[in-house]
């Protein structure tokens, strides 16, 4: 990612930490680089102040985010990072009327560099590391670089279908994302689901006669669907007690890669907080074509990034 990595992401490649100083500030601003900190609070006037620990910062409302000054961005994307990392650059270094040092900071600008080298660098089918930041039911936003909003839509989350992110994400999660489309007006949609590993993959993990966990998320008359993995689910035979949302142990009574299915039989439901750890099959490099699919099965499940 070249050194461009989503506002607070944990999982940025090790490096030496480099404690800010003025000096250091001083030659950030020369070398025009991105820098890091927590937002303390918003002012009454939105503008936000950081903690660079040798002396305040401070980012003025027009310098919040890409669009606040022309109006086509809300203040509620400033207003939402106080009490975490937010990017920026170093504008200016000033004296305040007591002799105090303080940094002028620019997100917006830290936001324009990472647009311009994602443009230029970036193509659809390319994996990024993303972190969910707000959740609405149509689908996840991200943000994929320095405060850069995209949109996961919930069809895009995983195979196994959810009725909301929230059943499979939290606001803060580090995820990776592969790049589905960049529109003309520069919104960008990410998914998901490509990176959690094709149904062999995942049906691999389990075996014939094997007892597991799995997540009810769908009742019908003839079956419920229960979630083993975000990428697969079989179908169980009909359970008058079964409720969506319920964890549940299942017996796996048949594994047919030629249809698709898993039969399973649930042995017991109940309540419980035990979401899936999320575990990736692929976090880097490009995807241009993902087939879900088995190689023997007819029907064929696949997503084309080009």
């Amino acid at each position: 990612m070249k050194g461009f990595y989503p506002e607070g992401y944990q999982n940025k490649p090790p490096c030496k930490k480099q404690s800010y100083t003025p000096s250091f500030l001083a030659e950030s601003k020369v070398k025009e680089e991105i820098l890091e900190a927590v937002a303390l609070m918003c002012d009454e006037e939105h503008n936000i102040i950081v903690d660079l620990g040798c002396m305040k910062g401070i980012i003025p409302r027009n310098e919040g985010a890409i669009g606040i000054a022309e109006g086509t961005t809300r203040d509620i994307a400033v207003l939402s990072r106080v009490g975490k990392s937010v990017c920026f650059c170093i504008e200016d270094l000033k004296s305040d009327e007591q002799g105090n040092l303080y940094a002028l900071l620019s997100r917006r600008k830290a936001q324009e560099k990472f647009k311009e080298w994602f443009y230029g660098n970036i193509k659809v089918g390319d994996i990024i590391p993303a972190k969910v930041t707000h959740l609405e039911p149509f689908g996840a936003f991200c943000d994929i670089g320095c405060g850069v909003a995209s949109l996961l839509p919930i069809d895009s989350v995983s195979v196994s279908r959810i009725s909301h992110p929230q059943d499979r994400f939290k606001t803060g999660d580090d995820i990776y994302v592969v790049v589905k489309n960049i529109a003309e007006d520069g919104k960008i949609t990410v998914s998901h689901k490509e990176l959690l590993g094709t149904w062999q993959e995942n049906a691999d993990l389990f075996s014939w006669g094997q007892t597991v966990f799995g997540i009810i998320r769908s009742v019908e008359d003839y079956g419920v669907f229960v979630e083993l993995t975000p990428n697969l689910a079989g179908l169980a035979e009909p359970c008058q007690n079964a409720k969506v949302g319920e964890c549940a142990s299942v017996y796996i009574k048949s594994i047919l890669p030629e249809k698709m299915k898993i039969k399973l039989i649930i042995i017991d439901s109940f309540c419980a907080e035990k979401p899936f750890e999320t575990v990736y099959f692929k976090k880097e490099g490009h995807i241009d074509k993902f087939c879900y699919s088995p190689a023997v099965c007819n029907k064929k499940m696949e997503t084309l990034f080009y």
